[in-house]
C-alpha cells in the first residue's frame, strides 16, 4: 500500500501536469505565456463632466485625487504644476500626470480608450509651470530637451502661456522651445516611458 507522503507528492504532480496542459491546450509555445506579466493596463473610464460643478462643460477642472493617467497609471493630482486634461465633446475628462502623456494620448486615442477617437477631443489643457494656471495645450510654449525632471523623474515638456518665459526656462535649463503642433511620435518617443504598456 502506497504511503500518504507518496500519494500527496504524486496527487500534486497530477495538479502540476492538468494546470500545465490547460495553460498550453491552444497550442502556443511556453514561452509567450506569461503569467506573471503584469503590463497589461486596465483604464479607468473617463470622468464625466457634472453640471452641478458650475463650471463650463469645456473649461479646466480640478483634478480629482483618484484620477488616473490613462496612459501611466499615475495619480495627476499628485504633481500638479505638471498635469494636463483632455476634455471630450460629451463633457467627460481624461487627466494627465505631464504633457508628455497628454500629448502620446492625444496621438493614440483609441489606444488608450476605445471609446474615443482624436475627433472626439473639445479641448485639451496643461498648466503653465510658471504661474500653475490651466492653458490650452495650443496656446502653449513647451520646452524639449531640458535637464529638468517630470513626474516620471525623466525629461518632460515644461508648458509656458508665456514665449518669453519658455526661452528664459530654455536659456537656463537647456531644450528648445516647441509648440503642440512640433509634437511627433519621434519627438515623444525618447520622453516617455509607456513603451512597455499594452491597452
Amino acid at each position: 500500500m502506497p504511503r500518504p507522503s507518496r500519494l500527496l507528492s504524486s496527487g500534486g504532480l497530477t495538479i502540476a501536469f492538468t494546470t500545465s496542459l490547460l495553460l498550453f491546450a491552444d497550442g502556443q509555445p511556453a514561452r509567450d505565456i506569461d503569467p506573471f506579466n503584469n503590463t497589461l493596463c486596465i483604464v479607468a473610464p473617463a470622468t464625466p463632466y457634472d453640471p452641478a460643478s458650475g463650471l463650463p462643460m469645456y473649461a479646466p477642472r480640478p483634478i480629482p485625487a483618484d484620477a488616473r493617467c490613462p496612459v501611466c497609471g499615475m495619480y495627476p493630482a499628485r504633481y500638479p504644476r505638471w498635469a494636463a486634461q483632455i476634455i471630450f465633446k460629451d463633457g467627460a475628462a481624461h487627466y494627465f500626470d505631464s504633457p508628455v502623456n497628454l500629448f502620446d494620448f492625444l496621438l493614440k486615442v483609441d489606444r488608450y480608450d476605445r471609446r474615443y477617437t482624436r475627433a472626439d477631443v473639445a479641448v485639451s489643457y496643461v498648466r503653465d509651470l510658471a504661474s500653475g494656471r490651466w492653458i490650452e495645450a495650443g496656446q502653449a510654449h513647451f520646452v524639449h530637451g531640458s535637464d529638468v525632471a517630470g513626474p516620471m523623474r525623466n525629461a518632460d515638456l515644461p508648458a509656458f502661456a508665456s514665449r518669453a518665459t519658455a526661452d528664459a526656462f530654455a536659456r537656463l535649463h537647456r531644450g528648445a522651445v516647441l509648440t503642440a503642433s512640433d509634437m511627433t511620435p519621434q519627438l515623444l518617443a525618447p520622453l516617455s516611458r509607456n513603451g512597455r504598456h499594452r491597452h
